[in-house]
């Protein structure tokens, strides 16, 4: 066999042990980084996490149906995919072909076929143009890894999390937080477009926020830092939806600005509200001024703020915005919350031009008082 090139991951998702093992070493051999999953789910996160070059995908996974997860793939990914199966039927076989898998290969199999099935897929290159659009997601999805916070800040009685699915690889969505002198600030946008050009102005947004971070007057902060934004956006043809908080821990006060996001919510006790937008998306309208708003946060509250990409699982805004209240009320915690929220997009068609939009979501979760004599 031909050397393989070094760099290439692959993503092998099988729920038996040995077999899992055995696929991973053989894949190995070759020069893979291998990343291994037991699910469908953590296969998919993986692939979505990661990256992949390959894929070599079970049909009888514990929680989904291998041909479901290749349906899954094939929206954000255009990784070889190669079945491993004990299905011996035809119809199976072309099935998963017609969902786009790129080959099949039946239980029991011996690690030299497996890897002669591998060299053949990789000597039947993508077309040249389909190569570039998939190198160009590829390095615009690191791009957009790189955003997104390592871990959670940690915020003397308060809960925060923040999660994000990108549609196919990467998009402009991506949230931020960083710890301010008696508090802690909050971010969540959305930038037009999606491959390497929505990640890089999604990278400019993040870069110039963070830059306004000092200055104690929130609403003058938003102000210049958009000011900034608006001659690139305007060179790129684009905008940004924006939602931007301050939290002052001490009083649990909430101030924001909403540019066009309107998906900021506040769940409490007596149910959900939308938090007001303060006007328009950023670089859609040059010289805007945006109005801030505020509220506090009581003990057990918390401030949802959710990305579009949600809204093409439901049929009209109050429906997807009572969904996400459910969704909190119902979450052990921040982190819960949030994965129950990206779960309530799953439900969404796909757009009639190709995978929907991102869906990211952030939580900020004032923890209950404590009972008293606990």
């Amino acid at each position: 066999m031909t050397p393989s090139p070094q760099g290439r991951r692959a993503v092998v998702i099988e729920d038996h042990d040995d077999i899992r093992n055995l696929l991973a070493q053989t894949i190995g051999m070759r020069g893979f980084a291998v990343t291994t999953a037991a699910t469908g789910r953590e296969g998919l996160e993986a692939v979505r996490r990661n990256g992949a070059d390959l894929i070599t995908l079970d049909l009888n996974l514990p929680d989904l149906d291998g041909m479901e997860v290749c349906r899954r793939v094939r929206e954000f990914s255009d990784a070889y995919l190669l079945m491993v199966t004990a299905r011996p039927g035809e119809i199976d076989r072309l099935e998963g072909l017609e969902l786009g898998a790129d080959d099949y290969i039946s239980k029991p199999f011996s690690p030299r076929e497996l890897q002669a099935r591998i060299e053949a897929m990789f000597r039947r290159p993508r077309a040249r143009a389909e190569q570039a659009d998939a190198e160009e997601l590829r390095r615009a999805a690191e791009v957009q890894r790189s955003l997104l916070p390592s871990a959670a800040p940690v915020v003397a009685g308060y809960d925060v999390a923040g999660a994000c699915r990108p549609s196919r690889s990467v998009g402009g969505d991506f949230f931020d937080w960083y710890a301010t002198e008696g508090g802690l600030q909050v971010s969540l946008a959305d930038a037009m477009g999606k491959g390497m050009g929505a990640a890089l102005i999604a990278a400019t947004v993040r870069a110039v926020l963070r830059s306004a971070a000092g200055q104690p007057d929130m609403e003058r902060a938003f102000r210049d830092t958009c000011r900034h934004l608006e001659n690139d956006l305007d060179h790129s043809g684009s905008f940004v939806t924006l939602f931007h908080a301050r939290l002052d821990t001490a009083r649990g006060v909430v101030d924001y600005v909403d540019a066009g996001h309107g998906l900021g919510l506040h769940v409490h006790a007596d149910g959900v509200a939308r938090l007001r937008p303060g006007g328009p998306p950023v670089g859609a309208v040059p010289g805007t001024s945006w109005t801030p708003g505020r509220f506090a946060l009581a003990p057990g509250d918390a401030l949802v703020v959710v990305s579009d990409g949600l809204l093409d699982a439901y049929e009209d805004v109050d429906e997807a915005v009572h969904a996400v209240a459910e969704a909190t009320s119902r979450g052990a915690d921040a982190r819960a919350v949030c994965a129950a929220v990206l779960d309530l997009a799953r439900g969404a068609a796909p757009a009639a031009d190709g995978p929907g939009d991102d869906v990211t979501a952030v939580v900020l979760r004032r923890l209950p008082e404590p009972r008293a004599g606990a």
